[in-house]
C-alpha cells in the first residue's frame, strides 16, 4: 500500500475515532454527575463521569504522581510515536491490518490527549454487565483500542492461514 493511502487511512480513522471519543467525553464532563453512575436497560448499562488516573481498570492509580507521569505519559507517548512510525512506514501490512493498528493508535492518542490536558486523568463514563459480572468503567477510546486489537488478531490469523490448495 502506498504512503499516501496509508496516511489517508490513518488520518481518516484517527479523526473519526478521536472526534467521537472527545465529543462523548465533553458531553460526559458537561452533563453527567461526577462519580455517580446511573443505571439503564435493567442495569445492563451504567453511565457516569469518572476521572481515571490509572490504566485499564484503574491499575496504577495509586502510584506516585511522578511515576504515573513516566509510565502513562512518557512511556505511552513513546509507544504511540513508535506505532505511528510503524503505521506510516510499513509496506507489508494489509489495509485491514493497518486499519486495526490505526484504531489502536487513535484510541491511544485520544486517551493520551486526555492525560495531557486533564492533570494525568482520563475521562471514563461507561460500564456494562449483568449482575455482579461487569466491565470496568471505560470510554469510546478504550472501545477503539479493543476493537483494533480484536481486528488485528483476526487480521494476523488471516495472514497466517495458507491459501487454499497450498
Amino acid at each position: 500500500m502506498s504512503m499516501i493511502k496509508r496516511l489517508i487511512l490513518l488520518i481518516t480513522i484517527t479523526f473519526v475515532s478521536v472526534g467521537i471519543d472527545q465529543g462523548t467525553k465533553l458531553f460526559a464532563a458537561e452533563n453527567l454527575p461526577k462519580y455517580e453512575m446511573t443505571s439503564y436497560l435493567a442495569d445492563t448499562l451504567r453511565i457516569g463521569y469518572v476521572e481515571n488516573t490509572g490504566a485499564f481498570l484503574g491499575l496504577g492509580s495509586d502510584l506516585p504522581d511522578n511515576v504515573r507521569f513516566w509510565i502513562f505519559v512518557f512511556a505511552v507517548g513513546v509507544i504511540l510515536l513508535a506505532l505511528l512510525i510503524y503505521i506510516i512506514r510499513t509496506k507489508t501490512q494489509t489495509a485491514y491490518a493497518l486499519g486495526s493498528l490505526s484504531l489502536i493508535f487513535s484510541g491511544g492518542i485520544s486517551n493520551f490527549y486526555d492525560r495531557a490536558m486533564n492533570n494525568g486523568a482520563v475521562i471514563d463514563f461507561l460500564n456494562i454487565g449483568v449482575g455482579s459480572l461487569r466491565t470496568g468503567i471505560f470510554n469510546v477510546a478504550d472501545m477503539a483500542i479493543m476493537l483494533g486489537v480484536f481486528l488485528l488478531l483476526f487480521a494476523k490469523e488471516k495472514q497466517d492461514t495458507p491459501p487454499k490448495g497450498a
